[in-house]
């Protein structure tokens, strides 16, 4: 029998809430032992918030809207179908600079369970 987390559909990828407030809602489906499914839903004219991680590598797929990536001190548009690979310790943000549409976008993270606890905030001198 299937497992009913092995196929999902990118609109809806279940799980549970990981965050919520006036800028997003982020969703993430684990996946076996360690890899992490997360959505993020970025209300008009918001970011996520910026931070990197040591020991971890990400690939965002954009699904709906457009806005900017932010990979260290590089910005560059992204829209639906784009897809970005983020290295190991690179600082990223993704910020809507729409004034009326949402943007959807997927991510998927190798990071077990406590992955969320092992983000880190840009550092003061990179600020």
């Amino acid at each position: 029998m299937l497992k009913t987390n092995i196929k999902v559909n990118i609109d809806n990828i279940g799980g549970k809430v990981a965050k919520e407030d006036e800028r997003y809602v982020v969703k993430d489906n684990s996946f076996g032992n360690k890899l992490i499914l997360s959505s993020t839903l970025l209300e008009p004219n918001k970011s996520t918030s910026g931070h990197f991680h040591n020991g971890q590598e990400e690939v965002y797929f954009f699904v709906r809207g457009n806005g900017e990536m932010e990979l260290d001190s590089e910005r560059f548009e992204v829209k639906a179908g784009d897809i970005v690979n983020i290295e190991d310790g690179v600082f990223h943000r993704v910020y809507n600079t729409n004034d009326n549409a949402q943007l959807y976008f997927v991510c998927v993270f190798d990071g077990g369970s406590n992955a969320r606890e092992n983000h880190e905030t840009i550092k003061e001198t990179q600020a």
